[in-house]
């Protein structure tokens, strides 16, 4: 007999072999008929897989979240099978599911369209109806190859030579079609349902490697319900509407263009918002008691090779040879021979040590808070490129904390402070706290991670901040901190880094006196608020669909005459919304109002001030606020108070308003 434990602490006597299936009719007929997954010591398995002596176990029915997973593992194998039925020849090779549903892989001379779609998902419409059942079997290695080549499934093959000696080779078939997969899967295919539906069509290179095969990528979604199912794909349909490279295109904020791949071309409109965000940000740390410093954009590397990233992120850099002269007194040529390289910087923190290494600092000196609008390069494969939101040129808000142990609570909470305003500030507030610790590859021994793992929960605690764990997922140098927003349409997004660091102020020799008049070696703590500022105005452009805050908005405003008789009036009203600050515009062309007011609308521009010859005469504007059809008429004066009140950043506004503000 093998005992096994209920979720509960229920203790269950089953025979030996006994498996989830038998575990779930054991309980009720119900749950045998709900039940696609059993989790046995915290790991998901079939629910055929027998239960092991002494194991924990849950089973999972397809309505649990777990199961999500399962469905879309499930729904690729039936994508791959419908393909190569309705496309004789395609090889598969990898399907796995990310995030927000799956892909396939597929390896085909033709290349495929969107236009197939309709006959793939009819297809594996069918598939899921006939309900096959997916068994698991274990295949000889050799065997397994032989099978595969004999198919013509190359890439197969490849995968089974990868495969680490001792370990099984599993195949899961769903009636007559099988695929090599590590599994798990549920019972049958008709446990996938309908709520599923191809989304988008890419190309992607096997193994990642540019110089192998080009396949061509499916990606799928799916769900436990059509109900969910249709929320996604409608959220799908309002997020192409706030694409930010569509607003970009739109509200001329910025290009880019293949002669820069993964850089930006800032237009006037889109620096002001960047100014408008850097300046905010820039008297938050002011106000925080941050130095800003300004360090090289090319580092010999020899210097990062000191500080580890030569070995760990040398794919990922940009590197220049340093040229040797060849004579002395030539000067340098390119005919020199390289005697060593250079290197753009990737990141700022190695360039803040050496800054905090100049001249002998004390423990009473501690803690250094060094801010850089730092501007680093990474060397992101082009396929991986996307807009704002990953782009090889980058900007942060970046900033390092040199700190005692002692200090690294109270420094921590600072920071939780300083990013919950901030953030509040910029109209995202759904927020979720994630701690993640040690990973299995990491420097430093347990006593020193024991300690700072304690050191961020504690500080998150008394900051009376919620937090989950992300167990293995901190960074290899030491714990960190992740913070996870929700946009307006529910996406959720990864802005800002916490991160503690032990290892690079010893890689790097960095020292402080204590008050014991020995060197000790300072805590170094990484910290971003908005990350990058590419990617954080991507952010914000589409949480806000375009219509920026009118403080944050690049023009705040704009003056439109109806008649020309009022177009003094207008440059006199656009002169004084300048003069309160306002980056306002007059529009005084020979056009109708209707379409002046459609064309800024599309633009953004958040307030609209229409004068014609009453207007002119009685010194008033008639205010239209973006995306709403009344409009109010008032003087000039109070116009200009109200527009200037909502222009002001909120560090600057006095402290009953911003309250004012966050309670409306």
């Amino acid at each position: 007999m093998s005992r096994i434990t209920l979720p509960d602490g229920q203790e269950c006597d089953l025979p030996d072999g006994a498996s989830g299936a038998d575990l779930a009719a054991s309980i009720s007929k119900s749950l045998a008929k709900k039940a696609v997954a059993t989790r046995i010591d915290g790991r998901l398995a079939d629910l055929a897989d027998p239960l092991p002596d002494g194991a924990s176990v849950r089973l999972v029915t397809r309505e649990d979240p777990q199961a999500l997973t399962l469905i879309r593992h499930d729904c690729a194998h039936v994508l791959a099978e419908a393909v190569q039925t309705l496309f004789p020849g395609t090889q598969v090779t990898i399907g796995p599911v990310i995030e927000d549903g799956f892909y396939y892989d597929f390896y085909r001379e033709e290349p495929f369209s969107t236009d197939d779609f309709e006959a793939i998902e009819a297809k594996m419409r069918e598939i899921v109806s006939a309900d096959r059942p997916f068994t698991k079997e274990v295949w000889d290695r050799e065997e397994a190859k032989r099978v595969f080549a004999g198919m013509g499934e190359d890439f197969k093959v490849e995968l089974i030579d990868a495969i680490p000696e001792g370990e099984e080779v599993k195949i899961y078939r769903q009636g007559d079609w099988f695929d090599l997969c590590r599994g798990p899967h549920m019972p049958s295919t008709g446990r996938v349902g309908d709520a599923f539906k191809l989304t988008k069509l890419a190309g992607a290179y096997w193994r990642g490697d540019s110089n192998r095969q080009q396949l061509q990528r499916i990606y799928g979604t799916a769900f436990a319900s059509k109900k969910e199912l249709d929320a996604y794909l409608t959220m799908l349909e309002e997020a192409e509407k706030r694409d930010h490279r569509r607003l970009g295109r739109e509200m001329n904020l910025f290009h880019l263009q293949e002669e820069a791949q993964g850089s930006v071309f800032w237009h006037p409109k889109g620096y002001a918002v960047w100014r408008v965000l850097e300046d905010y940000i820039r008297r938050r740390l002011d106000e925080d008691g941050y130095v800003e410093v300004k360090t090289p954009q090319l580092l010999d590397s020899s210097f990062w090779e000191k500080s580890g990233h030569w070995s760990k992120f040398r794919e990922n850099m940009f590197v220049v040879p340093d040229h040797v002269p060849a004579t002395e007194d030539e000067g340098p040529i390119l005919a020199g021979e390289v005697e060593k390289w250079m290197a753009l910087k990737p990141m700022n923190c190695p360039a803040h040590v050496q800054i905090f290494r100049q001249g002998i600092k004390s423990y009473r000196d501690l803690p250094i808070r060094m801010a850089e609008f730092g501007c680093c390069h990474r060397n992101e494969a082009h396929g991986a490129l996307h807009g704002l939101m990953r782009v090889r040129q980058m900007t942060q808000d970046d900033a390092h904390i040199f700190c005692t142990d002692e200090q690294v609570v109270d420094e921590t909470k600072r920071f939780l402070a300083l990013f919950s305003r901030v953030y509040s500030d910029m109209g995202l507030t759904d927020i979720r706290y994630r701690l993640a610790t040690r990973p299995e590859l990491r420097a430093g021994d347990d006593a020193t991670w024991d300690r700072a793992e304690k050191s961020l929960a504690d500080a998150l605690t008394a900051s009376g901040i919620e937090f989950e764990y992300a167990p293995g997922e901190g960074a290899f140098y030491g714990p960190k901190l992740e913070f996870h927003l929700t946009d307006a349409i529910g996406r959720t997004w990864q802005c800002g880094t916490y991160q503690l660091d032990y290892v690079l102020p010893e890689r790097l020799e960095a020292s402080y006196v204590g008050e014991d008049g020995e060197r000790h070696r300072p805590v170094m703590l990484h910290r971003a608020v908005f990350g990058t500022f590419e990617r954080f105005i991507g952010i914000i452009l589409e949480h806000y669909a375009g219509r920026l805050p009118l403080w944050m908005a690049p023009v705040q405003a704009v003056v439109a005459t109806i008649v020309s008789e009022a177009d003094s009036y207008a440059q006199e009203v656009t002169a004084q919304l300048k003069a309160a600050g306002l980056r306002a515009s007059a529009d005084l062309r020979n056009e109708k109002i209707n379409y002046k007011v459609r064309e800024h609308s599309h633009d953004k521009v958040p307030a609209m001030l229409v004068v014609g010859r009453r207007e002119a005469e009685e010194g008033t504007v008639t205010l239209r606020r973006l995306g709403q059809k009344e409009q109010a008429t008032m003087k000039l004066e109070e116009a200009v108070k109200l527009l200037a009140a909502e222009a002001t950043p909120p560090d600057l506004r006095p402290a009953e308003e911003t309250q004012a503000a966050e309670a409306a």
